[in-house]
C-alpha cells in the first residue's frame, strides 16, 4: 500500500466517461500526467474538487493522447462534486486496506439483502471513502482494447462477476474503518444495511446524469453551452455585454429522452428544478391557473440558479388561435410575460419539452423567450449501441449475447422502445424459473439468483413484442418471405437488391462515390408474375422496417385526408430510416391527372402529394418507394421520371428456366409420386405465371386427396389434370403489349403509352 507524503498534484479538466467505464470506480488518465503525479495504471488516486473522493487509474483512449482531461462517470463527479468541464486536483492516494466497511441503498423505501462475500466480490479492489456514492454495475468482462496482460485479469476478476443477483444498485458508504481512503481486499468486512442512511443529507446522489443518455451527443452539446454556462458563469455574458439565453425548447418524436436531458441537466449544472405538467397548472376558477404558474417563476427565482421544466408543451401553450378554451390564451400570454420578464430574474432558465412544435404559440418560438431549439433525432446505429449498454448496464448477460448486433437489427427504436426492449427480455428469463422460486420465501436462495442470465434468445423473444413506437400505428409484420421463395426472375433480383437493399444495408460506399441512392422503383408486368411477393421479399432481405401503404388506406371522402394520410406515412419513414414504403397496384392510387371530368377527384390530390414527397424540399434520406402494378399505361407520368421512381422494373411471363425454378419452390414441400416428371410439367406450362403455376400445385394436391383422403403422394397425372383445367391467366397479346410499352414509360405524354395498348 502507498504511505507517500508530499505527493504532487495537477489540474486536469473533467470530461464524461465511456460507457464501458460507468459505475466501476476508474478513472482515465493520458500517460503525461500519470508520469507527473507518479502513478501507474491501476494506481489509486485521490480527486479533490469540492469534495475529496478516489478513484483507480486506467490509461487514456487514443483520441485523448497528450490532453489534460480525467475522464470519470457521473457517479466519481458526484462525490467529488464536480460536474464536465470542471478543473479537479489529482494526486497520488495515501490509502489503507479496510478492516470494516458499512454500506446502504440510496434509495429511500427499498430494502436489499445480499451476503457479505458477494458483496466482497463484487467490490473488491475498490477505494472508497465515507459518503460516497458506488454503483453495483454488472457488465460481461470486456476484451481489454490495450492488451490483455494478466494484471489486468487478476486486478479485475471479482469486479465483472455477474452471477450476484443485484443488477446495478447504487449504494452508499456508510462508514469506513479506519477513516479516509481505504481499498476493500479478500479480508474486509463488508456490511450492507437493508434500508438506505442519510450520510450526506447537503447532497443528493443525480437519478440521471449524462452517462446514462444515449444516442444524443450533439443535443447535450449544445444544451451544455446554453444552459450550464449562464447557470456557472453567468459574468462571461456580462463582459461581453450580451444577455444569456431565457429558454430551450426542446423537441422530436417521442421516446428520444428529452425529459430525461432535461433532468440530466439539472443535475449536473446543480441547478434547483422544477418541473410543471399541464393538469397541475390548468384549473377552472378564473385566474387560477396563472396564479399557479408566476408562483412556480417566483420559487425558481428564490433559489437560483434554477430551471424550470415545462413538460409536454403543447398542452400548456397552444396555438391561441385554434383553441377554444379561455383558459387555454390566458395561461399563454401568462407566460409569455413571465419569459419577458426573465431578465429581471437572473439565473433562471426555461426548459420546454414537445413532440408536436408545430402546435406551438408562435409568440413563443421567437428569440428572447425559446433562444434556441434542439432537435433529438432517432438514433442511429451508433446511438442505439450506446442505449443498450445503458439498459443492459445491470443485466447479467449471457455469452451469446451480441449488442451490436441488436443495435443494427433494431432500426428506428428510440430509447424508451430499447428501454422496453431490455425489459421484456429480462421478463422473459423470470418467466422461465418462475417454477423454480418459492414466493413465500423472505429471500430468494443464490443459486436461483444464479440462474439469472439473459439469452439471445430472450431478445430474439422480446423483438417480436416490442416495435418502433413510432410505427406502431401504421407497421405492419415484416413478411416472411425470401429470395428463395420467388422462383427465377434472376435479374429482376438483382435490380432489386442494387436498388433497394445496397443503399440501405451499404450507405457509407454511396456515400464514399459521391453516388444518390434511387428513391423508387416500380415493378410492372402481367397479373401474377410475382411483383407483390418480391417487394416483401426485398424488405426481408434489407432488414428495413416495411410500411404497407395500401389504397384503401389512405383514400378518403374527406377532403384533405388522404394527403394527410399520405404525409403521416413519409413523416414516419423519415422518423425510422431505413424503411421500405411499399405502394400496392399504384395505378389505383395514382392515376394520370386529367382523366377525370368535372372537380378535381381525390387520385389527382394524391398524385400531387405523392410528388412532392418523392422529390420535394424534404429530402428522403433512408427511405425507398417500391410501387407495383399491372397497368402502368395509366400511372401517372410525372411520377415515372428519374429522380422519383428511378429503377423501372419489368417482371416478365417465367421463361423455361424460371418456370422449373417455380415448380420447384412450390413442390419443395410436397409429396411427389415416382413418375411425376416436373421436366414435362414445365414444357406443359409454356405462358404459365408464377401464381398460375402455385395454383397448379395446389390443384394436383386436391385432386390427389379427391381419389383418396388417405393419398401419400401427388401423382403425374394429377398435375396434367390440373394443368388441362387452368390455362395460362397472360395471352400472347398481352405479352406483346408490355413488350412494346417497355421503353414508352419515359416518355413525357400520357397519350404516347395509351396509344401503344391494343
Amino acid at each position: 500500500m502507498d504511505k507517500s507524503s508530499n505527493v504532487k498534484s495537477i489540474k486536469l479538466k473533467v470530461a464524461e466517461a465511456n460507457q464501458n467505464d460507468v459505475g466501476k470506480g476508474v478513472v482515465r488518465i493520458d500517460k503525461a500526467s500519470r508520469d507527473k503525479i507518479g502513478v501507474r495504471e491501476y494506481d489509486v488516486v485521490e480527486l479533490r474538487g469540492r469534495r475529496t473522493t478516489s478513484a483507480i487509474v486506467r490509461r487514456e483512449f487514443p483520441a485523448d493522447s497528450s490532453k489534460d482531461i480525467i475522464r470519470m462517470d457521473g457517479l466519481i463527479r458526484t462525490n467529488s462534486k464536480t460536474s464536465i468541464s470542471d478543473n479537479i486536483t489529482v494526486k497520488k492516494a495515501e490509502w489503507k486496506e479496510a478492516k470494516h466497511v458499512t454500506l446502504a441503498p440510496v434509495t429511500k423505501g427499498v430494502r436489499i439483502h445480499a451476503p457479505a462475500e458477494i458483496l466482497r466480490s463484487i467490490f473488491k479492489n475498490r477505494t472508497v471513502s465515507k459518503g460516497d456514492f458506488i454503483s453495483t454495475t454488472n457488465v460481461r468482462k470486456p476484451k481489454d482494447t490495450y492488451g490483455k496482460g494478466m494484471m489486468y485479469e487478476d486486478f479485475f476478476q471479482d469486479m465483472f462477476s455477474s452471477s450476484f443477483g443485484l443488477g446495478e444498485v447504487k449504494i452508499q458508504i456508510v462508514s469506513t474503518s479506519p477513516s479516509g481512503i481505504v481499498k476493500i481486499t479478500d479480508s474486509t468486512e463488508v456490511e450492507l444495511l437493508p434500508e438506505s442512511v442519510e450520510v450526506l443529507p447537503e447532497k443528493d446522489i443525480p437519478s440521471v446524469m449524462y452517462e446514462d443518455l444515449g444516442g444524443i451527443k450533439p443535443a447535450i452539446v449544445k444544451i451544455r453551452e446554453m444552459i450550464e454556462l449562464p447557470l456557472k458563469h453567468p459574468e462571461l455574458f456580462d463582459s461581453l455585454g450580451i444577455e444569456a439565453p431565457k429558454g430551450v425548447l426542446l423537441q422530436g418524436p417521442p421516446g428520444t429522452g428529452k425529459t430525461l436531458l432535461a433532468r440530466a441537466v439539472a443535475n449536473e449544472s446543480d441547478a434547483y428544478f422544477i418541473s410543471i405538467n399541464g393538469p397541475e397548472i390548468m384549473s377552472k376558477f378564473y385566474g387560477e391557473s396563472e396564479q399557479r404558474i408566476r408562483e412556480v417563476f417566483d420559487e425558481a427565482e428564490k433559489n437560483t440558479p434554477a430551471i424550470i421544466f415545462l413538460d409536454e408543451l403543447d398542452s400548456i401553450a397552444p396555438k391561441r388561435a385554434e383553441v377554444t378554451g379561455e383558459v387555454e390564451r390566458r395561461v399563454v400570454a401568462q407566460l409569455l410575460s413571465l419569459m419577458d420578464g426573465l431578465k429581471e430574474r437572473k439565473n433562471v432558465i426555461l426548459i420546454g419539452a414537445t413532440n408536436r412544435p408545430e402546435a406551438l404559440d408562435i409568440a413563443l418560438r421567437r428569440p428572447g423567450r425559446f433562444d434556441r431549439e434542439i432537435e433529438l433525432h432517432v438514433p442511429d446505429t451508433e446511438g442505439r449501441m450506446e442505449i443498450l449498454q445503458i439498459h443492459t448496464r445491470g443485466m447479467p448477460l449471457a455469452e451469446d449475447v451480441d449488442l451490436n448486433k441488436l443495435a443494427e437489427i433494431t432500426y428506428g427504436f428510440v430509447g424508451a422502445d430499447i428501454a422496453s426492449l431490455a425489459r421484456e427480455a429480462a421478463m422473459g428469463v423470470l418467466r422461465r424459473i418462475l417454477p423454480e422460486i418459492d414466493l413465500d420465501e423472505p429471500v430468494i436462495p443464490k443459486d436461483v439468483l444464479d440462474q439469472l442470465q439473459v439469452t439471445k434468445m430472450d431478445f430474439d423473444n422480446a423483438l417480436k413484442d416490442v416495435s418502433p413506437s413510432a410505427m406502431r400505428e401504421i407497421m405492419i409484420e415484416i413478411p416472411n418471405v425470401t429470395w428463395d421463395d420467388v422462383g427465377g426472375l434472376e435479374e429482376v433480383k438483382e435490380l432489386l437488391s442494387e436498388a433497394v437493399e445496397w443503399p440501405l444495408k451499404n450507405a457509407e460506399a454511396f456515400r464514399r462515390l459521391g453516388v444518390e441512392a434511387p428513391k423508387g422503383v416500380m415493378l410492372y408486368g402481367p397479373p401474377g408474375t410475382g411483383k407483390t411477393m418480391l417487394a416483401k421479399a426485398v424488405a426481408n432481405e434489407s432488414d428495413a422496417n416495411f410500411i404497407a401503404a395500401k389504397g384503401s388506406d389512405l383514400l378518403s371522402k374527406w377532403y384533405g385526408e388522404s394527403e394527410k394520410r399520405i404525409a403521416e406515412v413519409f413523416s414516419r419513414a423519415r422518423q425510422v430510416a431505413p424503411t421500405v414504403i411499399f405502394l400496392d397496384e399504384l395505378d389505383a392510387i395514382a392515376p394520370v391527372r386529367g382523366s377525370t371530368v368535372g372537380e378535381p377527384q381525390v387520385t389527382e390530390r394524391v398524385v400531387n402529394q405523392l410528388l412532392s414527397e418523392l422529390d420535394g424540399l424534404e429530402e428522403l434520406r433512408g427511405v425507398v418507394v417500391i410501387g407495383a402494378t399491372n397497368r402502368p399505361d395509366i400511372v401517372d407520368p410525372a411520377l415515372l421520371r428519374p429522380g422519383r421512381f428511378d429503377e423501372l422494373i419489368m417482371v416478365p411471363v417465367p421463361d423455361k428456366e424460371a418456370r422449373l425454378k417455380i415448380l420447384e419452390v412450390h413442390t419443395s414441400e410436397m409429396e411427389l409420386a415416382d413418375d411425376v416428371s416436373i421436366d414435362e410439367l414445365v414444357a406443359r406450362t409454356e405462358g404459365y405465371t408464377g401464381a398460375d403455376i402455385a395454383a397448379i400445385c395446389k390443384k394436383a394436391g386436391r385432386f390427389a386427396l379427391r381419389e383418396n383422403i388417405m393419398a401419400e403422394n401427388v401423382k403425374q397425372s394429377h398435375f396434367l389434370k390440373a394443368i388441362e383445367e387452368i390455362g395460362p391467366s397472360v395471352t400472347s397479346e398481352v405479352v406483346k403489349y408490355y413488350e412494346r410499352i417497355k421503353g414508352k414509360l419515359r416518355t413525357k405524354k400520357a397519350e404516347e403509352i395509351e396509344n401503344v395498348y391494343v
